[in-house]
């Protein structure tokens, strides 16, 4: 029987929420962390060998204490891991643990997902798990629904692509954590720093990604503005 960990990215410093004190990951929505939004969704799932959270080193603690606090129930199977000076080496840092545990094999599943994406469905992350007994690789993802320009001076356009082969990638991406390390550690460093996410690691390497449906409400909190999107969705949720 295959393993599966849940991998939560919790690793940002959210520069782009302007002038807060803590990274975007621990801010209030509705009240609790978004980071416990994120969890308590994963939680959920009893499928999950262990929830492994990979945040900013200095933030372990709180991390943890925030858990204690929200989730004390579920104490047992959460980890608090420092993540790593990218998304991708963030990700490397949970398949690490998990190899360090002896639990790395071809059949390892991990679903990988933001943390600041606090508004998954049990239906995105059921069919990820899914995805990861059946496939090498998974993306959730939805269609492109706005023109997307090309531009490689910053100042003209050099392409319009047709939108009906555009998707926006979200998460969760999830992965046969084997395969998605070996792909990583074959990659030139010239490479790993053109990354933009895991998928594009076994796109490089020549490995179909399935596709999974995503969820316009699945959205990631970028802005402040985001956070007042996401509590009014949630409102919508509970009514």
């Amino acid at each position: 029987m295959s393993k599966i960990y849940a991998l939560l990215v919790a690793g940002g410093k959210g520069t782009r929420m302007g002038n807060t004190e803590k990274p975007k990951q621990f801010l209030k929505l509705a009240g609790k962390p978004v980071l416990i939004h994120a969890a308590e969704r994963f939680a959920q799932f009893t499928e999950f060998e262990e929830i492994l959270i990979l945040t900013p080193e200095a933030w372990i603690g709180y991390t943890e204490e925030l858990l204690k606090q929200y989730l004390p129930k579920e104490s047992a199977r959460i980890r608090v891991l420092a993540g790593g000076a990218t998304r991708n080496e963030t990700v490397m840092n949970g398949v690490r643990h998990i190899e360090a545990k002896g639990n790395l094999t071809e059949e390892t599943i991990i679903v990988t997902h933001d943390c600041v994406r606090p508004l998954v469905t049990e239906r995105i992350v059921r069919e990820n798990i899914e995805g990861g007994h059946k496939y090498t690789a998974c993306n959730t993802v939805v269609p492109a629904t706005d023109t997307i320009m090309v531009s490689k001076d910053g100042e003209t356009i050099c392409e319009v692509p047709d939108r009906a082969y555009l998707y926006q990638s979200q998460t969760p991406q999830t992965f046969k954590a084997k395969a998605l390390k070996e792909c990583y550690e074959c990659l030139t460093e010239e490479e790993k720093e053109r990354l933009t996410d895991a998928c594009k690691i076994m796109v490089l390497s020549g490995i179909s990604v399935h596709m999974i449906e995503g969820d316009a409400k699945n959205i990631k909190i970028t802005y402040a503005q985001d956070l007042k999107v996401a509590e009014t969705l949630l409102e919508r949720q509970d009514a």
